[in-house]
């Protein structure tokens, strides 16, 4: 189903044109939001390494609720890309109700998603507010260091509703062609939580030194930024969505069934991957304080060199929707999968050799004791291992696979990975002996590899291509 000369390549400039038209803004984003967590990182490890590994841990459960909204933005981002690849159908005779039908199925898609990730964040809000305590303890022993991000969660409840709701309306705008005004809005987003977090953290200013607290408040701060703009530009500007305030009490029990079949498993898959990715981060929550220092900064190390990986694999899962939408053809699909893979294999190639290349220069800039350098380079090392593989399973899981509508397998194989193979294996390797800090973080990684070898059967067998009903 793919050329025999070389099945992971595309003679097609257009084909790549286009995945990078969509991915290099969407990767330039990504790479300011982690540029904003570096910083904050740096700035809080000014503080000392207490308020890092609190802060840290405390981001963990945040986290979870950025996963689950990237599970709703994502599955949504299914449907629309699909429905917006109909709706650019050249409309002859009967094709106008078929238009108009994926039009109105497009609106109801973004009214579910903005409605589930709204309660969603009261959820998150609420026990975040009553239980910051039982929040930290569910993330180490270490009691001492329990204040500071006990702070940190009280000051970041509000966080949720800005995050959830500039996230996925990110998401369905990128999944339209949308890519360049969320890219300016997190320019502007970076440079206000830059100036918010310096003078909240620090007492600059004027402003009164709020330390672990100012580092919340300018996360906040920033948040409401993206969303006045965001959201702003969905609900009344945006014209190839259609989608204004009134759509949000819209009747769309009709999509429920569709939606739900094909969302939700990207929810339940991103939010069980959560839930398995805080397990990983208990684990090394009681390696011991220096571990949790070490894996923050690396952390951040790895985000910023898969910024490319991410935005390629958004490209892939809107590319493949609007192929399959606006012609329905599986053997384009199919062979821009392979291109896809190949993508994958190459960047994920490129960001190893990224990490390995730079890790000293990276660890330097960093204010870390000897202890805590010395694991944080193991686990430099470990990561360019993982890279490779990582590169393209996240381009094939979170890109064209899931584009293709493959949700159900792709909610089971993603979990059983990271619950029977990573999971246990780090177990074992971060409570038997003195194990290298090396082992024990390839073990916990080791879903990755499993994956990419799964992508690729997959890939081939072509059962990933569902048809979607308006």
């Amino acid at each position: 189903m793919c050329t025999k000369q070389n099945p992971f390549w595309i003679k097609d400039p257009g084909f790549y044109r286009k995945v990078f038209t969509l991915a290099l803004p969407i990767a330039l984003q990504s790479l300011i939001t982690v540029g904003i967590n570096m910083l904050d990182t740096k700035m809080v490890t000014k503080l000392g390494e207490d308020q890092l590994s609190a802060i840290s841990l405390a981001n963990q459960f945040i986290s979870i609720f950025h996963i689950f909204c990237m599970g709703i933005g994502m599955g949504a981002s299914v449907l629309v890309s699909r429905y917006w690849g109909m709706c650019c159908k050249q409309v002859q005779g009967s094709d106008h109700f078929e238009q108009d039908s994926a039009s109105l199925a497009l609106k109801k898609t973004v009214c579910l998603m903005l409605r589930l990730t709204l309660f969603l964040a009261s959820a998150f809000a609420l026990f975040t507010f009553f239980f910051p305590n039982l929040i930290m303890r569910i993330y180490g022993e270490n009691q001492d260091i329990f204040p500071y991000g006990i702070t940190y969660l009280r000051y970041s409840v509000a966080t949720y509703f800005f995050l959830g709701v500039s996230l996925v309306s990110t998401i369905v705008l990128r999944s339209v062609g949308q890519v360049l005004l969320p890219l300016f809005v997190s320019i502007g987003a970076f440079l206000i939580n830059l100036g918010a977090n310096y003078a909240l953290i620090f007492g600059a200013f004027g402003m009164p030194r709020m330390e672990e607290a100012g580092a919340a408040l300018g996360t906040l701060i920033a948040r409401i930024f993206e969303t006045f703009f965001i959201v702003g530009y969905l609900l009344c500007v945006d014209q190839k969505i259609g989608f204004r305030i009134r759509h949000l009490f819209m009747k769309a029990g009709d999509l429920v069934g569709e939606y739900i079949r094909m969302s939700i498993p990207v929810l339940i898959s991103d939010g069980i991957f959560a839930l398995g990715n805080n397990a990983v981060a208990m684990v090394i929550g009681r390696l011991g304080k220096a571990f949790v220092a070490a894996n923050a900064v690396t952390t951040i190390t790895q985000q910023l060199s898969t910024v490319v990986i991410q935005g390629v694999s958004q490209a892939g899962a809107i590319v493949t929707g609007q192929t399959l939408g606006s012609t329905g053809k599986k053997q384009k699909a199919m062979e821009q999968g392979y291109a896809f893979f190949g993508l994958g294999v190459l960047l994920g190639s490129i960001s190893a050799l990224i990490v390995f290349l730079l890790s000293d220069w990276i660890l330097a800039s960093y204010a870390l004791t000897p202890q805590t350098a010395s694991l944080a380079k193991q686990l430099m090392l470990a990561i360019s291992v993982i890279l490779i593989f990582q590169g393209t399973n996240s381009i094939m899981t979170k890109g064209v696979l899931r584009g293709g509508g493959d949700t159900k397998m792709l909610m089971l194989t993603d979990n059983i990975f990271l619950w029977v193979v990573s999971l246990p294996l780090g177990c074992i390797a971060s409570f038997y002996g003195n194990v290298p800090a090396f082992v024990i973080y390839l073990c916990l990684k080791a879903d990755q590899v499993a994956k990419a070898i799964w992508c690729f059967y997959r890939l081939k067998s072509g059962k990933w291509i569902k048809k979607i009903h308006t």
